[in-house]
């Protein structure tokens, strides 16, 4: 490993404009509302923003439809002040990571407009056309990720487009060079105002084949990676990470193996997607197994320990929080929000803190479906309700997994909107927010927020929890995630109870009578191991050590 790479020691924190801070009283976050919690943010210790899309957009999928890649959403802000917000947040040594959206467009773009004009269109081969059957049906059966036909007919030119998400997001045809060439353009204009890199949006979708229903890793799609890197950010000391939804770690390596110049690391979903249904998807949910989930993270962790990096995260913009899927939004929320801080941030990659992560937001359980705004929760209800499935199954998956969970208004205060804004809110703020907001975790010193806080400080100080070996214990245990981290003589002992239950194990040979250093803890400190441990629930705690030579 290259110790010398700035984000190998980072911690980053997403933010979801939309729904972070409201600066202007609209109801709709913004850049200024960003801007004026830097400080906060300063304060946690992270030091790189992932900033959902702020592009000019029509907003069919809250920002990821863009329409203009060289100007900011009118409800976000302007140009100034992003260019401002980067500023702002480099004097506080924060850098911003910008989401590439790449793969579509929002059917409002000019590149678009002009390409459903005419079949002679200079545009008309960013996109990827087709006529019609004979009978006038789409040219082949596949569907679109938010569910119907992947194929919209045009009646301008009379035939159809392509599109993996909503119809107002055609897919660009990444087999046409000028595409890509237009692209590098775009991003090397946002690399030279001093962004820290870019989160790529469903990058893996770039090598697609459509007339032969590859989708995933096309044969063409690394060496569309690579010539992106070579034109664009290879050129300047940035992050990039991908969205890749089905790779696996050997693809992975693939990606985050420095020598293949492609980039940085890439979200992988295994640890997501084992939750659920194999027939219905997230819509039916399957009961978290955490041996399953440490095979997961084991195999993650050993196949990228040398070569690639991973990233690490819970949860984020389209997924449910973490407190309410892998621990207990209930009694044990402050405990087992720390719990699952503190398990994922000793393993070894790149952690990722989704806004209200680090004060313990939860769900949301809209009783009616008119107060969800998520265009895939919407139309996946429609179309289950309408093929069968009653009102009260669907709300279960939507209360468990819309991705609205994430996209609720940030809970800064116990006031009226929770703080986030003084006008009414584009989505209804969660109302549990007078108990759960940063006012409040600010002053208890024994918050969710402070233990975040502490987990980043130590990310920085210590070389062991960058660059340490893992090694997996207690493999077979069901209710217990427990590892190692070894670097030069120095060794973190992990210990994560994932159930509501106090549970008493025998330790492996290993780690009897260790005594060091506890550098986390969600109960009382823990300094020295014996030959059994007894763990409250949901406790966890991190031991440092130096082992002894012989």
């Amino acid at each position: 490993m290259n110790p010398s790479l700035w984000w190998h020691n980072a911690v980053a924190y997403q933010i979801y404009p939309r729904s972070f801070a409201d600066a202007n009283g609209d109801g709709i976050g913004d850049i200024a509302g960003i801007i004026s919690k830097l400080d906060y943010l300063q304060k946690l210790g992270i030091n790189l923003i992932w900033l959902s899309p702020v592009f000019r957009s029509p907003m069919d999928d809250n920002g990821y439809d863009i329409s203009d890649y060289y100007d900011i959403a009118t409800e976000f802000g302007t140009l100034a002040e992003m260019e401002t917000l980067i500023a702002e947040a480099k004097t506080r040594g924060i850098r911003i990571l910008m989401d590439l959206v790449v793969n579509h467009t929002s059917d409002e773009h000019a590149w678009f407009v002009s390409a459903r004009q005419s079949k002679t269109s200079p545009y008309r081969d960013f996109y990827i056309w087709r006529p019609a059957n004979a009978d006038g049906s789409p040219p082949n059966e596949q569907r679109s990720f938010f569910g119907g036909s992947a194929w919209q007919f045009d009646p301008l030119t009379g035939e159809y487009y392509y599109h993996l998400f909503s119809k107002k997001q055609p897919d660009l045809n990444w087999e046409n060079p000028q595409v890509a060439e237009a692209v590098y353009t775009m991003m090397n204009w946002w690399l030279e105002k001093g962004i820290g890199g870019f989160r790529m949006d469903v990058i893996e979708l770039l090598g697609k084949e459509v007339d032969r229903g590859i989708l995933s890793n096309g044969p063409r799609l690394h060496s569309i990676i690579q010539e992106m890197c070579r034109r664009t950010y290879g050129n300047y000391d940035v992050l990039t990470v991908g969205e890749t939804w089905s790779a696996t770690p050997e693809i992975a390596k693939q990606y985050s193996d420095p020598a293949n110049h492609e980039l940085s690391m890439v979200f992988t979903f295994e640890h997501i997607t084992m939750v659920w249904h194999p027939e219905h998807g997230k819509w039916q949910p399957m009961p978290f197994d955490l041996l399953k989930f440490k095979q997961i993270i084991h195999k993650w962790q050993t196949a990228l320990a040398d070569v690639g990096w991973n990233s690490l995260f819970w949860n984020n913009h389209d997924l449910p929080r973490a407190v309410s899927k892998y621990g207990d939004d209930g009694k044990y929320r402050v405990e087992s929000a720390k719990m699952l801080a503190t398990a994922l941030h000793f393993l070894k990659g790149t952690p990722y803190i989704y806004q209200g992560e680090e004060i313990g937001m939860t769900n949301v359980q809209f009783d009616d479906i008119e107060d969800y705004q998520d265009i895939e929760t919407l139309n996946f209800y429609a179309e289950r309700v309408t093929a069968g499935v009653t009102h009260d199954a669907m709300m279960t998956g939507i209360h468990a997994n819309s991705r609205d969970n994430a996209r609720t208004p940030m809970h800064w205060q116990a006031s009226p909107h929770a703080g986030f804004s003084t006008h009414t809110p584009w989505i209804a703020v969660n109302p549990n927010y007078p108990q759960i907001n940063v006012e409040k975790a600010l002053q208890d010193p024994n918050s969710i927020f402070y233990h975040y806080q502490k987990l980043v400080q130590l990310r920085k100080n210590l070389p062991v929890m960058v660059y340490g070996r893992y090694s997996e214990l207690l493999a077979e245990h069901p209710q217990v995630l427990a590892y190692t981290r070894t670097w030069q003589n120095e060794q973190i002992v992990v210990f994560n109870n994932f159930s509501g239950d106090s549970v008493t194990i025998d330790l492996p040979a290993g780690v009897r009578g260790l005594h060091g250093q506890c550098l986390i803890s969600n109960y009382a400190p823990t300094q020295q191991l014996g030959e059994r441990l007894t763990l409250q629930p949901y406790e966890s705690f991190a031991l440092h050590h130096r082992l002894t030579t012989p």
